[in-house]
């Protein structure tokens, strides 16, 4: 109930409200009270005078111990309306008109008494034994020839006084309670006045969103929470201000992060992400909601990795180290960076995927080696067959003749393997320049395959070609295409044994139209599959059949430069199977 503003205001003031009124009440109910009490004081005083002054008289005429003074109080009594006591100064009662004089005992220790006889007027207010009440009693000396001769002393009883008392205690409670209702009321109709415009502004700011461009709080007075409201929507324009510019910032960094090809993360000093990018969730094979907030160890889940944030966070200096991720087949560059003053205990760590690195260090790697042994073969023949010749077969024209025919061979040999060098390097510049037009795939098929039947057939190889005549036309250089489908024809026939078979096929898929050149030959081992595209590289059972290495490399870049694909299935003693693609013509 308090938590509200309207009750806060409403109740104390309800409350004070009431203790003034309870206050003035008690006030006038004492106010009334000694009124009352003075009126019967004066009524009691001005009684008792005279009946002194009478019993004064009557001693004069008699000895008062001649006078029926017990009749006589209660004589006066009834004319009083009014209990008369008439006392002897020694304190015996001389006469009473509300009890038997017999039973009364001495009224010497009576306050009013001891105060009549000390100052000549006597006053209390006490309990009464005879009568079993409150009552005022008032007591007058009477005196003769300057001696107290006795007291003549009248009470009232206050049961009168204390009704009208209750009477009015009784009208001003109900005036308390009726003032506290509708001070309650007129209270509570004010405070939700004050209260309306605040709860106005809660219900504004509670729907209140920076997103909103024009969302702002309306002043509904001109007081000081209408001044609030002003602040309030000034605030507001300030901050969102430093909103947008917060936003556009961080809508900057996350396209950063999201288009960073390195993974990215934040650590925060308990060693919990606090930040994950795209490319990292790809690398260590994770998703942001279950990577947020999770130890580092069960993210990224390499030991490496954890012993270099340890070490950066140990140093303060940024640590750096490679790493190989055996489940993902990747090799991973991890950088670990703290963050000093700008995220304090905080590091950055980054992870740049080397593994198109390694590759090619390793295609490299194989590339100087192919070439070494494709280079060392051929020169190593022509400087054996020039030392024979020098030595011995000069003399033997017959012999000379047929060294120089091997000579010319080995220079042949490698004039082919550096024209192919060229042309391959012209081809991955794209300084080969390509007549595209529409072609048949049949025609292509056809015209590769018959420039090497008659070498099928002396290698006793059955050529079969499966090319539905109604597919559309590929776009394609046919001279480059046709070399192309050669050089895997070749390769088909070279290593696949007598009686094999070789089937040229195409088949539409989609917009493109695939070809395949398929063998049942030797086949080639799942190790060697991923790189029998690159420049030099053989297969071991390659090895024996000669030839540059080059051929697939170079259909490999003519395919892709006609917007293609090539990729090759193979199982190891049953064949291969080679596939490119090209696109329809428009």
């Amino acid at each position: 109930m308090f938590r509200q503003i309207r009750w806060r205001i409403a109740v104390p003031f309800v409350a004070l409200f009431s203790i003034l009124l309870l206050g003035l009440g008690i006030y006038l109910v004492n106010f009334i009270r000694q009124t009352k009490v003075q009126e019967f004081e004066s009524q009691l005083s001005a009684e008792s005078y005279l009946l002194a002054d009478f019993i004064q008289s009557l001693s004069l005429e008699n000895e008062l111990d001649l006078i029926d003074l017990d009749n006589q109080a209660k004589h006066w009594a009834a004319l009083l309306g009014a209990r008369v006591t008439i006392i002897a100064p020694d304190g015996s009662v001389m006469g009473e008109s509300d009890a038997v004089l017999e039973a009364m005992d001495n009224h010497l220790n009576r306050p009013e008494i001891q105060q009549a006889l000390s100052d000549g007027f006597g006053s209390s207010i006490r309990f009464s034994q005879t009568e079993g009440e409150n009552q005022m009693y008032i007591a007058v000396p009477v005196q003769e020839d300057g001696q107290v001769i006795a007291i003549a002393r009248v009470a009232l009883s206050l049961r009168q006084i204390e009704a009208e008392i209750s009477q009015v205690v009784r009208i001003i409670i109900l005036s308390i309670f009726t003032a506290a209702i509708f001070a309650f009321v007129l209270a509570t109709f004010i405070a939700d006045y004050i209260a309306r415009p605040i709860y106005q502004l809660t219900d504004q700011i509670k729907n209140f969103s920076f997103t909103k461009p024009g969302d702002r709080l309306f002043p509904t007075s001109e007081d000081e929470i209408g001044q609030f409201a002003r602040i309030f929507n000034e605030l507001v324009a300030q901050l969102r201000f430093q909103y947008d510019a917060l936003e556009t910032e961080r809508s900057k960094l996350v396209a950063v992060l999201e288009q960073l090809s390195d993974g990215v993360l934040i650590v925060d000093e308990q060693g919990l992400v606090q930040l994950i990018n795209p490319a990292a969730q790809r690398i260590f094979g994770t998703t942001e909601d279950k990577a947020m907030g999770q130890s580092i160890v069960k993210v990224l889940r390499q030991y490496q990795l954890i012993e270099l944030w340890k070490q950066a966070r140990e140093t303060g200096e940024s640590q750096i180290i490679p790493v190989e991720i055996p489940t993902k087949r990747l090799f991973v560059q991890g950088e670990a960076i703290p963050l000093g003053e700008t995220l304090p205990g905080s590091t950055l760590m980054v992870f740049q995927d080397i593994s198109h690195v390694r590759r090619l260090e390793t295609v490299r790697r194989d590339f100087i080696s192919n070439i070494s042994h494709e280079l060392r073969t051929p020169l190593a023949s022509l400087k054996a067959l020039t030392e024979t010749l020098q030595e011995s077969a000069l003399d033997d024209p017959p012999a000379a003749r047929r060294f120089l025919t091997n000579i010319e061979t080995e220079v042949d040999a490698l004039s082919l393997m550096v024209q192919e060098l060229v042309e391959l390097s012209r081809i991955e510049s794209g300084k080969v320049p390509l007549q595209l037009k529409s072609v048949l795939p049949e025609e292509l098929l056809s015209e590769a395959a018959e420039r090497l039947r008659l070498q099928a057939e002396r290698s006793g190889l059955r050529l079969i070609i499966d090319c539905p005549p109604e597919l559309p036309t590929v776009l394609a250089d046919p001279p480059r295409m046709e070399q192309v489908i050669v050089n895997l024809l070749h390769n088909a026939i070279k290593f696949t044994p007598s009686g094999g078979e070789i089937r040229l096929s195409a088949l539409l898929e989609d917009d493109s139209v695939v070809f395949s050149v398929s063998d049942n030959g030797v086949g080639i081992s799942p190790e060697d599959l991923p790189r029998i595209f690159e420049r030099f590289y053989k297969a071991d059972r390659a090895r024996s059949g000669g030839g540059t290495g080059l051929g697939l490399a170079i259909s490999r870049h003519l395919v892709e430069a006609h917007s293609g694909k090539i990729w090759a299935e193979s199982t190891e003693g049953i064949g291969s199977t080679f596939y490119f693609s090209l696109p329809l013509a428009q």
